[in-house]
């Protein structure tokens, strides 16, 4: 697995830079085949993203927007991931498919969320946990162990069982993006760009950019890192 990591100077710029990176592929992708898969994560950096994108030259009406995961809670829920997804888009028509965690069956339900799912991601944006998690993929849960499905279940988790992808579905990325910052993911980034597989983020695979503030990066503004495969 290769890390590219970049480093700027504030969580501002992480959202800027995000944006910028995020509009050439998706305007490319559509060129090629019509349409822009992108996989989004819970966090405040990815919905300024979005809200930076807004500025962007995106051919939106061809961009389908998947969710990493979800929080299992009623729709309009401020913990809901999807309620700040919705937010950030505004009027933009994008194509956004939520998972379905208010379902009466959620194992069927998490079943047919990957059945959805495109064959490869054009992008998934991953953030960082203190502890190392990343998508709902957190310490001890039996997720991390799920080979066979693409949508799992998790545990409860800071009062809420979640909806995620595994690792098999991440893996069908064809780059992922990590927006990560604040001096608290400081120590589980180091890990992350060494390739150190005990932190959950460090099992992901799949080529990607590393885009980080400079309270988590503590480092050079531009640096590669290669881990292990």
């Amino acid at each position: 697995m290769h890390h590219e990591l970049e480093v700027v100077a504030d969580p501002d710029t992480v959202a800027g830079t995000a944006a910028a990176f995020v509009a050439r592929p998706a305007r490319a992708c559509v060129r090629a085949h019509g349409r822009f898969t992108f996989a989004v994560s819970r966090g405040h950096t990815p919905w300024a993203m979005f809200a930076r994108l807004a500025h962007e030259h995106v051919p939106w009406e061809h961009v389908a927007v998947f969710q990493v995961d979800e929080r299992v809670a009623p729709d309009g829920d401020t913990d809901r991931n999807l309620t700040h997804l919705r937010e950030s888009l505004g009027a933009a028509p994008a194509e956004v498919i939520a998972m379905p965690v208010n379902d009466a069956d959620l194992d069927a339900a998490a079943a047919a969320y990957g059945r959805s799912l495109p064959e490869r991601f054009d992008l998934v944006h991953l953030g960082l946990g203190p502890d190392g998690h990343t998508a709902s993929l957190v310490p001890r849960d039996p997720a991390l162990e799920v080979s066979d499905r693409l949508v799992a279940l998790t545990a409860p988790y800071m009062g809420h069982q979640r909806m995620t992808l595994t690792y098999p579905a991440l893996a069908r990325a064809r780059q992922v993006l990590w927006l990560i910052t604040g001096a608290d993911k400081r120590e589980p980034l180091s890990r992350l760009v060494a390739g150190d597989r005990s932190i959950p983020a460090g099992r992901v695979e799949a080529a990607s950019l590393v885009l980080a503030d400079a309270a988590a990066g503590q480092g050079p503004a531009r640096a590669d890192a290669q881990s292990p495969a």
